[in-house]
């Protein structure tokens, strides 16, 4: 008698509609915790990235100094120009008293910008900043500046904001700096969607006065 042809099975093969969904799964796992990987590192780059550039005024990122210059000015001048900026959502009005001034290198300048809350409620803003060109930063040295502190503006409240600065005088030895002759110092505010409560205790008179 003539025997039909046996075929083989394999019980232990998976079906193939199982395997693929296992590659499934675990292709889908693997890019999960890339990604958690991806956005924990991001948290963690902001800090650094702000000290870099602090640290080395990288991005036009200025520098924080504590007094005046050792060497005091220079006989060689600089024209320093102002900029203003206002973020969307936020209803201030922003700008500098004065556009542009001139002034000798390692010399210490008081300049002041005013911001009026055009709003019917109380709005609180912080401002970021930069200065250019972008490789001025390391040498664009700030004492005191309001960009530091978040501010929380009463409606129609005015204020006066002061920015006292030097520019560097080891920018003299910087070859690459001969020929520069303007720096620009831009300010830009944010709204704050969860302002810090201050106390009852912190004095009206001394915030007016941009002692901030």
């Amino acid at each position: 008698m003539d025997h039909e042809p046996t075929i083989s099975q394999d019980v232990s093969a998976k079906p193939a509609k199982s395997r693929g969904l296992g590659r499934d799964v675990a292709v889908a796992s693997i890019c999960g915790a890339v990604v958690a990987l991806m956005v924990g590192a991001s948290y963690a780059a902001v800090p650094f990235y702000n000290w870099f550039c602090r640290a080395t005024g990288f991005n036009g990122t200025t520098q924080v100094a504590t007094s005046a210059p050792a060497t005091g000015p220079i006989a060689r001048k600089i024209a320093v120009r102002f900029d203003s900026n206002v973020a969307p959502g936020l209803p201030w009005k922003f700008e500098p008293e004065q556009n542009e001034i001139e002034v000798n290198i390692g010399q210490v300048v008081t300049v002041f910008y005013t911001v009026t809350n055009q709003a019917a409620r109380t709005i609180a803003g912080q401002a970021a900043y930069n200065v250019a060109p972008l490789t001025v930063g390391s040498y664009f040295q700030k004492i005191n500046c309001f960009c530091f502190t978040e501010q929380t503006m009463a409606p129609g409240e005015k204020r006066e904001m002061p920015v006292v600065f030097y520019v560097d005088p080891s920018i003299a030895d910087d070859h690459e700096n001969d020929g520069l002759s303007t720096i620009t110092l831009s300010y830009t505010f944010y709204p704050v969607k969860d302002p810090v409560v201050k106390p009852l205790a912190s004095g009206e008179d001394d915030r007016r006065k941009g002692n901030l």
